[in-house]
């Protein structure tokens, strides 16, 4: 009881009271994200960069995006790997307070897509905790399990290049974060249709 009434009084970020104040009505857009990390370990390990794109009535609209760099420059010091990828990267580069507001600020209330998102949604939430917010209220897609459901399966996960394959999505070099996140959203589109839902 005195928790619950601690977090009410709670005082947020201001950027967080402005996203969650947009919950009072659903979004009809989504925002297929692609998150790299150090690792899988939501715990220990930390965000390197963010790619996005806006879907909205089946169409990835490729001028709403978001693409940043995160400085991690303690963590890959202190575990002894390189900051090359930090360094020459010609991304927009931020601090990662300043990042992950600005990815909050960008997704608003959207529905939000990925490969694996939970894992996505719940590293995102680790560093949203230290900064004083609560969790993302988003409803959440995941491709993988989509694509589980229509095909019926319960035994088998899929990587986002089967995924590609198996879709017949093309397969440039993918070399950045954004770059995931379109060929997400490419079968996030075809599995929609498939599933036949809006």
């Amino acid at each position: 009881m005195f928790d619950w009434i601690k977090s009410i009084n709670k005082q947020h970020p201001e950027f967080w009271k402005t996203y969650l104040s947009k919950f009072g009505t659903k979004s009809e857009r989504y925002v297929v994200v692609s998150v790299e990390t150090t690792g899988l370990n939501p715990h220990k390990d930390v965000i390197l960069s963010f790619g996005a794109f806006g879907v909205q009535n089946d169409t990835i609209l490729i001028g709403d995006n978001f693409e940043v760099v995160i400085l991690q420059y303690k963590y890959l010091h202190d575990n002894g790997l390189s900051n090359e990828f930090l360094i020459e990267s010609k991304l927009p580069k931020m601090a990662e307070p300043i990042a992950l507001q600005e990815f909050v600020e960008y997704i608003g209330n959207s529905t939000l897509v990925g490969h694996r998102i939970h894992f996505d949604i719940q590293i995102i939430n680790e560093v949203l905790e230290k900064m004083d917010c609560g969790r993302l209220k988003n409803e959440a897609l995941d491709i993988e399990i989509m694509h589980q459901k229509l095909k019926d399966i319960t035994n088998k996960t899929f990587s986002l290049d089967e995924l590609a394959t198996i879709y017949k999505v093309p397969q440039s070099d993918r070399v950045t974060v954004s770059d995931d996140a379109y060929s997400i959203a490419l079968l996030f589109l075809k599995l929609k249709s498939r599933l036949g839902f809006k």
